[in-house]
């Protein structure tokens, strides 16, 4: 393998592996929050035990998540010196500033939240916990703010071969980020639920602690059948900015050569030969395509044949078109899954509204699996959103050819590509024994027990709490 191609798959792997953990460390982190405000509220000393066993898997996953975006800033001076070198002066603004502000008051108010519990007044120790889930999600807001602009560059001027900024608040506001971060946050919070909503439910099979999931679950269910509705819609959004700032993405992702009809149908499923550049569909939702680019059911979508002719123009003679499979199929999965969080969330309240979730096996055990739901969703999203964008690293300014470090071997990366694998590996080992380890042990006996008798959600239970 080239030194390129070995560069986008170390790049590709730690971001990948990294990003299992930081949805989930957001999701997580919010969940607790509204579990333990529900606590200071209700007084019900189901919310408190709620806050300690959910605050555990946050706590798990948190330590993962800082080690494995620690590698995964090693390689832009390992293997991405020119990419470095080009936009480092705009890159690193958001960068420092998310470690600075939004890192510092995650990890500080973390701290105090853990080791302030029965020592600090409780509307204090609510707030750390709200402050480190704010600090989640500011976290996210400036690493999002960075890849937005390689996306669609906005607030810089060219000097001397580099990317400069001259307007901060032109990349702050940039509209890839006002569409991106809603979607992502929402996915985050998609992501906790239905690791809650997974843990539940094995629970719910081993009729252990069944009041005590009941509860955890329905809170779960509620914030992941709002979030998964949110994606959606969220996604909606960009797929029409996608239309204008990155025609070629969505040609792509739509397995488009040609222009379409207007109105323009969605394809479902299709044989793709990128060969001959022909594409024959099987399945088609008529009108879709117009309505998801421009709100309306009427209107064409250009080409990647069109498209290409334009590029070729603007930017001179290469290849414009990303790999269109990866791009059309990796789209495809992150709406399939979505789709099925919406209906299996709403589903689980339905069972909850209307009979005992633990008198539906089958669901319950469909809901273990879906745990992995979200976590494929954002890996296939995060996959379609950045091989899209190829053969660019900064969209129409910079190509990811040009990126690679031009000293180091494909041995070297080799080399360390094995090695962060090794330690993937090794986290990922520990992240899950840990957490098999507090499943198993689940919420105090004896303090489970107490409580059995006194479901919130039960026969106006909640209502009574909160009264």
């Amino acid at each position: 393998m080239t030194e390129l191609m070995l560069a986008r798959l170390q790049f590709a792997s730690t971001t990948i592996f990294h990003y299992f953990f930081v949805p989930l460390s957001i999701g997580l982190a919010f969940l607790v929050a509204i579990m333990q405000t529900m606590h200071f509220v209700t007084k019900n000393e189901m919310f408190s035990k709620m806050t300690d066993f959910w605050g555990k898997f946050f706590l798990i996953n948190f330590a993962v998540g800082i080690v494995t975006g620690i590698i995964q800033e090693f390689q832009f001076g390992m293997n991405w010196s020119e990419y470095s070198r080009f936009m480092g002066d705009i890159f690193g603004v958001p960068l420092a500033i998310e470690a600075l502000l939004a890192f510092f008051i995650e990890s500080t108010f973390i701290g105090i939240w853990v080791f302030g519990k029965n020592r600090i007044p409780k509307a204090l120790h609510l707030a750390c916990i709200w402050l480190v889930s704010i600090g989640t999600v500011l976290s996210a807001f400036w690493i999002l703010t960075a890849n937005s602009f390689m996306q669609n560059p906005v607030g810089y001027e060219l000097e001397n071969g580099r990317a400069l900024m001259n307007d901060l608040l032109a990349v702050l506001t940039n509209e890839k980020v006002l569409v991106a971060f809603p979607h992502t946050v929402f996915a985050a919070f998609a992501t906790g639920a239905f690791f809650i909503i997974g843990v539940s439910a094995w629970k719910l099979l081993k009729k252990q602690d069944v009041t005590f999931f009941k509860s955890s679950m329905t809170i779960a269910l509620i914030v992941g059948s709002i979030s998964s509705i949110g994606i959606a819609f969220s996604g909606h959004s960009q797929a029409g900015y996608l239309v204008e700032a990155q025609p070629m993405k969505m040609a792509a992702a739509e397995g488009i050569y040609e222009d379409t009809t207007d109105p323009a149908p969605w394809t479902v499923i299709a044989n793709i030969d990128t060969d001959n550049k022909e594409v024959s569909a099987s399945l088609k939702v008529p009108y879709l395509l117009s309505y998801l680019s421009y709100g309306e059911f009427k209107g064409e979508v250009l080409g990647m044949n069109t498209i290409q002719s334009q590029y070729e123009e603007k930017y001179g003679e290469g290849n414009y078109i990303p790999p269109v499979k990866t791009t059309f199929w990796s789209f495809r999965i992150m709406v399939g899954f979505g789709s099925a969080m919406i209906l299996l969330s709403i589903l689980g309240l339905i069972y909850r509204k209307w009979g005992k979730p633990e008198n539906h096996p089958v669901y319950l055990r469909v809901m273990v699996f879906m745990i992995a739901a979200p976590f494929i969703a954002n890996t296939s999203g995060w996959i379609m959103s950045e091989i899209g964008r190829q053969p660019w690293i900064v969209n129409g300014l910079f190509k990811t050819a040009e990126a690679v470090s031009p000293n180091v071997t494909s041995g070297q990366i080799l080399f360390s590509l094995i090695a962060f694998l090794t330690i993937f590996t090794l986290l990922f080992a520990a992240t899950v024994y840990l957490f098999v380890k507090v499943i198993k042990q689940g919420p105090h006996a004896k303090i489970a027990e107490d409580i059995s008798a006194s479901d919130p959600f039960n026969q106006g239970g909640l209502e009574h709490a909160v009264k």
